[in-house]
């Protein structure tokens, strides 16, 4: 339910979906899972939610499979991530010792962050990877040599196209239509999900260098969060002519559906729940979506990676490439709405369609978590 001004976080989350047995990743079918018994040839280690696992499950690894028969992959899941530093700890450490860890590919957030940073991972390129070559250059460099993006997602403006002749297409012009139509926006408390950390992200962004974004981004800089005074001004002036003069949903969803039931004619969304949404019906064929510039709303890639250390690189390479080539992408695209990273003229027309407006190659980063927190909480302060 929506209430005036800010909303808290939901207390205890969402519902588990399994128990995890100890305090160890389970297999795909519950059991504790141990990729050095030999039962399978390549094992894809997953941190996330049941979304991913039964893309690589139903989608991916089928699929696969089905012009790989000789090759049989299996699957290892850390239900929401919550063992995340516990499976780095023994990623180091087989690292260290030039033991295999028990699995071959990682689908992860700690990739590109505690593993890369721990070395652990193979280094990758275009020449080793090849399905790297029509991936935009700076997705791979946020990779940090070692991870291969494979999915992404990013906030996109979404439009009542009944109601709203043109969007705006920068973020000065959107600010302006906001206070130019009072009630008609919202987006949600950045402590309740993203796509409302995006758009408070964007405008704090817009007051600060170059430099100093690249720096909030990279680590946590604390000292540049006074450069945060201007942005969170702007968002307080603007809190009268956002939502019933200053309502701020609790969560993704809450907004997608005041913009899917008519309340409000715009929002920030995020472009895979969106996505989805529309396919479902949920959301309606009347709202349209757009990026914005100067700055855009932010963006980024899922990576995969491979352990130095695994017995079967070379297969995780093939893999790896399956997922990067038009089929794989069309999977991921159909599955879970996720942006394909690869150039969109490499693939179907129905594909390269849906995501024509999106431009997955313009992906720029959101704030170093803890970054990112201290934002949330300044924002909690200053704004409702």
């Amino acid at each position: 339910m929506i209430r005036k001004r800010a909303f808290p976080a939901a207390a205890a989350g969402i519902a588990a979906v399994g128990v995890l047995a100890g305090c160890g990743p389970v297999a795909a079918d519950g059991s504790a899972a141990d990729a050095s018994t030999g039962e399978s040839s390549l094992t894809v280690f997953i941190s996330g939610d049941t979304n991913v696992q039964d893309l690589w499950e139903k989608g991916i690894i089928p699929a696969y499979q089905e012009v790989n028969p000789d090759v049989e992959v299996s699957t290892t899941i850390d239900l929401h991530g919550e063992h995340d530093q516990q499976t780095v700890a023994k990623l180091t450490t087989a690292t260290e010792a030039g033991d295999a860890p028990g699995f071959d590919l990682i689908d992860a957030g700690f990739v590109v962050s505690s593993a890369a940073e721990a070395d652990t991972l193979l280094e990758v390129d275009a020449d080793s990877v090849d399905g790297l070559a029509s991936v935009p250059e700076t997705t791979i460099d946020a990779g940090k040599g070692v991870g291969i993006p494979y999915r992404a997602s990013s906030v996109l403006l979404a439009y009542d196209t009944e109601a709203v002749d043109e969007p705006p297409h920068t973020l000065d012009d959107l600010l302006a239509w906001i206070d130019d139509n009072p009630g008609r926006f919202a987006y949600n408390s950045p402590s309740t999900g993203g796509s409302g950390g995006a758009f408070v992200t964007t405008v704090l962004d817009s007051f600060l260098s170059d430099g100093d974004q690249d720096e909030l981004r990279a680590g946590y800089a604390k000292e540049l969060e006074s450069g945060w005074d201007a942005g969170f001004e702007r968002l307080s002036e603007l809190g009268e002519s956002v939502y019933q003069g200053g309502v701020y949903p609790n969560g993704n969803n809450q907004v997608l559906d005041l913009l899917a039931s008519g309340e409000i004619s715009m929002a920030p969304v995020w472009s895979d729940q969106f996505i989805t949404g529309q396919k479902s019906g949920l959301v309606p064929d009347t709202v349209g979506y757009t990026q914005i510039s100067d700055p855009s709303f932010t963006g980024s890639a899922s990576y995969l990676g491979i352990p130095k250390t695994s017995e079967h690189t070379d297969a995780a390479v093939e893999l790896a490439n399956f997922v990067l080539s038009a089929e794989g992408q069309q999977i991921i695209a159909e599955q879970i709405s996720g942006y394909p990273v690869v150039s969109l003229d490499t693939l179907p027309s129905e594909v390269a369609d849906t995501f024509a407006d999106a431009d997955p190659s313009a992906l720029r980063p959101g704030y170093y978590s803890e970054v990112s927190s201290d934002m949330a909480n300044e924002w909690d302060k200053r704004v409702p």
